[in-house]
């Protein structure tokens, strides 16, 4: 019996679903020492500028976001469960955000998948980093994006 189910990171296919205008609250309470770690990483992202900078930038590289799930996860935590595109390739994403006893947040989980999309992905965000601090944490650069 051959299996029929669509993959969860093609998403829904429907238009109205595609929202633009979401905006995760959890990053405007981040905790100094936040961490974040993720498929899109070489190693661990640390401190609240630093895990501002990467996501601000890895937002806008989404075209829409088609969430499955958004809300509390357990006590202390908050996920996020969406589709998207990337330069038009389907990705898709399990955030779980963990909060201190504060309430702030302090860990981020980011999974994206499927694999094509996560290289590319953090191959863009290397191209966008490049030279900075934070381009050790991606993929190196396409050859043909730095003749570029």
């Amino acid at each position: 019996m051959t299996d029929k189910t669509t993959p969860t990171y093609l998403g829904s296919g429907d238009p109205a679903r595609q929202r633009t205008d979401y905006y995760p609250s959890w990053l405007d309470n981040l905790a100094d020492d936040v961490t974040m770690e993720g498929s899109v990483l070489n190693g661990i992202v640390r401190g609240a500028e630093d895990v501002r900078t990467v996501l601000a930038y890895a937002r806008t590289l989404y075209e829409y976001q088609d969430f499955i799930y958004i809300g509390e996860y357990g006590e202390n935590g908050f996920v996020e469960d969406y589709t998207s595109k990337v330069r038009g390739e389907p990705i898709a994403n399990i955030a779980v955000v963990y909060r201190n006893p504060e309430g702030q947040t302090q860990h981020l989980v980011v999974n994206h998948r499927p694999l094509p999309s996560v290289l590319l992905f953090s191959r863009l965000l290397g191209e966008h980093f490049s030279g900075t601090r934070y381009a050790q944490y991606f993929a190196a650069p396409s050859a043909a994006a730095e003749r570029d």
